[in-house]
């Protein structure tokens, strides 16, 4: 079977449209030896490569810091029936180069290769980040290094961070690819999409099933509306109709998840049929949930979660809150809101839990002053705490 592809901006590769994410099929996310991974386990990871190969999933996107994903992809990719073409892995950025060039070669010698098609500086989500990666002789002139030495094709970058962030490390053109979050519940890093176009970069997606809403456990209200699409395929037909997204991450931790995402793209082609009605579906359930009032101007003038006290992440919590009412997300909405306050720069600032605790009322009513209902967001927000507040989550991996 051979996917659609589309030119991954400057880069020329001729990319598929859906790529193997690899985060949720490795044995285990610790770093662990050869010896310790049975043949059991390797042999979940090699049948999940051969279908990638006869699906058409000739890109393969891994990191350095996915536990045992590089070392059984590695492995895999020399028993596996052909091999993938595009071999993408990603390294956190780090201010002592020395340690950077050392996580690099660490992931050639755990993917058993000689040369790497894709290499990302993974996770510049902090101005700190992206300084120390494009600074003189930091993190991205020590790829370059590696570059001249026709041991990588292509520089980009993975990222968490805000917006302005973003469109600031794709302005400095030191990259030719970057990997971020777009979706249909969220569509924040549409200015960064286009810009990317604008310099040529190749833009791939990631994580739209799980960060796009849990959307392999879908509520009942949400499977409803995106009907006769499962909410996975929507998503997928949501993401592919935007021509300057040139990839989307498949992450599959079993066989059968393959399948869903090969319907959108047999279903591409009707897309324009398809999409325009879901989205009018899923807008009018918000409005008449949220009401029109609150579902056009909630997300204006909150506060950033650096200026509140407590920094409480309120435009986040507010987001969240929108999708439990409107859409009855409730399982997505719990990892999420428990994330916050463990999940670093990967996703800053914290929940609710502190309201009437630590943090007043009268605080975030000062906060909250240039909000078209400042006493709704502060309900929202101990509702939000009710609901999940018993709990708390953290990051699979902390680099």
């Amino acid at each position: 079977m051979t996917l659609p592809c589309r030119r991954f901006g400057r880069t020329n590769i001729n990319m598929p449209i859906l790529s193997l994410g690899s985060m949720r099929f490795q044995k285990s996310w610790n770093q662990l030896e050869w010896s310790e991974i049975t043949k059991n386990e390797q042999k979940k990871v090699n049948k999940i490569l051969n279908l990638a190969e006869k699906y058409g999933f000739n890109h393969i996107e891994t990191a350095r810091h996915y536990g045992t994903s590089e070392l059984q992809i590695g492995k895999g990719i020399i028993d596996a029936q052909k091999q993938l073409k595009i071999i993408q892995t990603k390294i956190p950025p780090n201010e002592n180069i020395l340690k950077f060039e050392d996580e690099l070669k660490l992931s050639f010698e755990k993917l058993g290769v000689k040369k790497i098609d894709l290499i990302a500086i993974h996770g510049i989500n902090t101005p700190e980040q992206l300084y120390n990666s494009v600074k003189d002789g930091g993190c991205v002139d020590v790829l370059r290094k590696w570059q001249k030495e026709k041991l990588i094709n292509h520089i980009g970058f993975s990222t968490h961070g805000k917006l302005s962030l973003i469109e600031k490390a794709i302005s400095s053109n030191k990259f030719d690819f970057v990997n971020l979050h777009w979706y249909f519940i969220n569509q924040n890093n549409s200015p960064a999409i286009h810009l990317a176009k604008q310099y040529d970069l190749g833009v791939f997606i990631i994580s739209p099933t799980d960060k796009g809403g849990h959307l392999y456990s879908p509520s009942e209200k949400f499977l409803k509306i995106c009907s006769p699409l499962h909410p996975i395929v929507f998503n997928d037909l949501f993401c592919l109709q935007n021509k300057n997204v040139h990839t989307i991450s498949v992450g599959v931790s079993q066989s059968s998840d393959f399948d869903l995402h090969l319907e959108a793209v047999a279903l591409l082609n009707k897309a324009d049929e398809y999409v325009p009605q879901i989205l009018e579906k899923l807008r009018n359930e918000s409005i008449r949930c949220l009401g029109s009032e609150w579902h056009n101007y909630s997300h204006k003038y909150l506060p950033k979660w650096e200026d509140t006290p407590g920094n409480i992440n309120i435009p986040v919590l507010i987001w969240l809150s929108n999708l439990l009412d409107a859409w009855d997300m409730e399982d997505f909405v719990r990892s999420r809101y428990q994330l916050l306050g463990n999940g670093s720069h990967w996703f800053p600032g914290n929940n609710a839990n502190d309201i009437d605790i630590n943090v007043s009322e009268k605080e975030l009513l000062y906060i909250l002053k240039d909000h078209i209902n400042p006493k709704k967001v502060i309900q929202k927000l101990r509702t939000l705490k009710e609901i999940f507040g018993g709990g708390e989550i953290s990051r699979l991996t902390v680099i």
